[in-house]
């Protein structure tokens, strides 16, 4: 018999991780091991770490908790990175897959915000990576009736109904959607990863796997496949306008030259190519 396969479950002790965590443990598929990452923005989160700690040991799963101290001020972009950043560290070390319980609610929510800040088209190819998330195809509906029926119990954030979070003012709106509506967003989401797998397929194609990459295709393609290019090889790590500047560094650096593009990418040049690092 083959060893089960390693999932590190991120539990945030929140009713949709919970749940999540009962299903895996009664799936009895896979070896699990609870990750909670404390971000020390709420006075009680330390509450959560301790109850998701309990819950891992109630399944009789390996636990491994990080606490920052990010502070209340501390944006939900910067919250997010610092999560995946510990996921990603734990995975690593168990050699495991991340599992996270997004659901089509997250699903709707993450489109409403992404075309709100003007993402353009891959606005819509949400929550697709390397990250298992098995639930997206349940409501949160779904998610509460299963935890009330199996009688688990979660910790409620109380930042969920605070409006200093875009995510919140959002979900507000989105939860006047129809149903027929939500399964519009879900079906229109499931054709752009779609799109986005062939583009990609495409573009590996056209640069190849580098570590090197042609100056001079960069600087004659157009600008828009240029981009899309460049956003492949970058693991999709910059923005459009990080993008757009990379791209001029790529036509006019001098050779032997660095180019810090941001977000943990750096660029070295010679006279013909260059070569991408990036920075964790």
């Amino acid at each position: 018999m083959s060893a089960k396969k390693r999932l590190v479950v991120a539990v945030s002790g929140g009713v949709d991780s919970v749940a999540l965590l009962d299903m895996l443990a009664k799936a009895n598929t896979h070896e699990l091991v609870g990750a909670h990452f404390d971000h020390g923005i709420r006075e009680d989160s330390g509450e959560d770490a301790a109850f998701v700690a309990k819950l891992a040991s109630t399944y009789n799963v390996r636990f491994e908790t990080k606490r920052e101290e990010l502070g209340k001020g501390a944006s939900e972009e910067l919250a997010r990175s610092r999560r995946y950043a510990f996921l990603r560290e734990v995975a690593g070390k168990h050699q495991a897959t991340i599992v996270t319980a997004h659901h089509a609610g997250d699903i709707v929510e993450t489109v409403a915000i992404n075309l709100t800040r003007g993402t353009g088209w891959r606005g819509l190819a949400v929550l697709d990576s390397d990250v298992f998330r098995p639930l997206l195809h349940l409501t949160k509906t779904d998610i509460t009736t299963y935890a009330a029926d199996h009688n688990l119990s979660w910790h409620e954030d109380s930042t969920n109904s605070s409006d200093a979070y875009l995510r919140n003012r959002i979900r507000r709106k989105t939860k006047s959607l129809t149903d027929d509506q939500t399964l519009q967003i879900l079906a229109l989401r499931a054709e752009q990863v779609g799109i986005k797998h062939r583009i990609d397929d495409e573009v590996k194609q056209l640069v190849g796997d580098g570590p090197e990459y042609s100056r001079y295709f960069f600087s004659h393609v157009d600008p828009v496949a240029a981009r899309e290019c460049l956003r492949y090889i970058t693991r999709g790590a910059l923005t459009r306008p990080q993008l757009g500047r990379a791209l001029i560094a790529i036509k006019t650096a001098k050779a032997g030259s660095i180019f810090e593009a941001g977000s943990g990418v750096r660029f070295r040049f010679t006279s013909r190519n260059f070569s991408i690092e990036l920075i964790k």
